[in-house]
């Protein structure tokens, strides 16, 4: 029996929860297999072959291949493991999360600074806010990872 998940309808949120996390099991050991110097030279000289190695699903090697975090993510991929590409990359967090919002970092940061994205319209899916998924450059991934119709 599912669990009944009201967090669901939380807009342009993936929640990393049991289900996400069996999920991504193999994605997120291969990010963590990157905090070793030898396995980030290893993945660096030929990402898909390293990728190979991990027992990840196609379309997460793919998503990697591509750093489409967003996509990661709905892949089970958890964020603080994900960071481990970006410092592979040579990216900040910052800049990691810019990215995923399709903003530049200064954008990303000063967004941040000035308090976030604003909570009016955001509370749950369907609200016209800003952070609504058909609002989001990740939002077409996502419904499509979801079966989500357009629109939210």
């Amino acid at each position: 029996m599912a669990l009944d998940k009201p967090y669901k309808d939380i807009p342009g949120t993936t929640i990393f929860d049991a289900e996400q996390g069996r999920k991504g099991y193999a994605l997120n050991q291969f990010c963590m297999s990157l905090m070793k110097a030898a396995n980030r030279e290893r993945f660096k000289a030929d990402e898909r072959a390293y990728l190979d190695e991990w027992p990840m699903s196609e379309e997460q090697k793919l998503a990697v291949l591509a750093r489409d975090l967003n996509r990661c993510i709905a892949l089970g991929g958890n964020v603080y493991f994900l960071a481990k590409i970006g410092a592979t990359d040579g990216l900040s967090f910052q800049q990691m999360a810019g990215s995923m919002t399709g903003m530049t970092e200064a954008e990303y940061r000063d967004m941040m600074v000035a308090g976030g994205r604003s909570i009016e319209g955001n509370r749950r899916l369907g609200e016209d806010g800003d952070a609504q998924p058909q609002r989001q450059p990740q939002g077409a991934a996502a419904r499509a990872a979801h079966g989500t119709p357009s629109g939210g």
